[in-house]
C-alpha cells in the first residue's frame, strides 16, 4: 500500500507554523534571560552565599533537577489554582521554564566559579575589592566562558521541551502542529514539518548564542 503524502495541506497553514515558531522563540528568549540570571544568583549562594541561605537554594536545584519538566508546568497550571492562585498558559510555561532553567544553570555556573584559581580572588581582594565586586568583575566573566557551551546547550534543552507546553494551550509550535493535523488528518507531515523546524530552531539558537557569547560576552578576552 503506497502512502501519499501531502505538505502542501501542512504548508497552507503557514500562519499557525509562524505563530507557534514567534511563541517558541519567544518563551525561549525569556526563560534564557531570566533563568540563566537566576542561575548565577543561586550559583553565588552556593559558592559564595550567606551559609543560612545554602539548604534553601540546595533544596530548589535537587528538586528541579529531579523531577519532569511536564510535572513541574502541569503543578503550577492545574496545582496552583487549588491555593487560590491563578495563571495563564502563557505565564505557566514562562515560569515552568525560567525556574527549570534556573536550577540546572545554577549548577553549570557553579561548575564554572569553582574553577577560578584561589590567586585570581586573592589578587582582586587585595586591590579592595567587595566580594560582590570581585564575584561580578573578576570570577564570574571567566567562569561564564569557561561554561558557556554548556549552557547554551541547555537553553537549547528548555526551548525543544517548550513543546509540552502546549499540552496547557500555549500557542508554540507543537500545538500548532497538532491543530493543523486535527483539521487536515495530515499527523505525519504535520510533526514531519515541526521536527525540521525544531532542527533548524535549534541550529540558529546555537549559532546565534554562540556568536553572541564571543561578540558581546568575551570578545575581549583570552581563554
Amino acid at each position: 500500500m503506497a502512502i501519499e503524502l501531502d505538505f502542501a495541506a501542512v504548508l497552507t497553514e503557514w500562519p499557525l507554523l509562524v505563530k507557534g515558531v514567534a511563541w517558541t522563540l519567544g518563551l525561549t528568549a525569556v526563560s534564557a534571560v531570566l533563568g540563566v540570571l537566576l542561575g548565577i544568583g543561586c550559583a553565588w549562594v552556593r559558592t559564595q552565599g550567606p551559609s543560612w541561605s545554602r539548604p534553601g537554594v540546595a533544596a530548589y536545584v535537587e528538586l528541579i533537577r529531579n523531577t519532569p519538566f511536564i510535572v513541574q508546568l502541569f503543578f503550577l497550571f492545574f496545582g496552583l489554582p487549588a491555593m487560590g492562585v491563578r495563571l495563564s498558559p502563557e505565564w505557566s510555561s514562562v515560569i515552568a521554564m525560567v525556574i527549570n532553567l534556573g536550577a540546572y544553570s545554577a549548577e553549570i555556573v557553579r561548575a564554572g566559579i569553582q574553577t577560578t584559581p584561589a590567586g585570581q580572588i586573592e589578587a582582586a581582594m587585595s586591590l579592595a575589592l567587595s566580594r560582590m565586586q570581585t564575584f561580578i568583575h573578576v570570577v564570574l566573566p571567566p567562569a561564564l566562558q569557561r561554561v558557556w557551551p554548556a549552557l547554551v546547550s541547555q537553553i537549547i534543552i528548555v526551548m525543544l521541551g517548550s513543546a509540552v507546553c502546549g499540552q496547557i494551550s500555549t500557542e508554540e509550535l507543537s500545538f500548532a502542529a497538532n491543530l493543523i493535523q486535527s483539521r487536515n488528518f495530515r499527523a505525519f507531515e504535520a510533526f514531519i514539518v515541526a521536527t525540521a523546524i525544531y532542527l533548524l530552531l535549534s541550529i540558529a539558537t546555537r549559532a546565534t548564542l554562540n556568536w553572541f557569547g564571543q561578540r558581546f560576552l568575551f570578545g575581549g578576552r583570552r581563554g
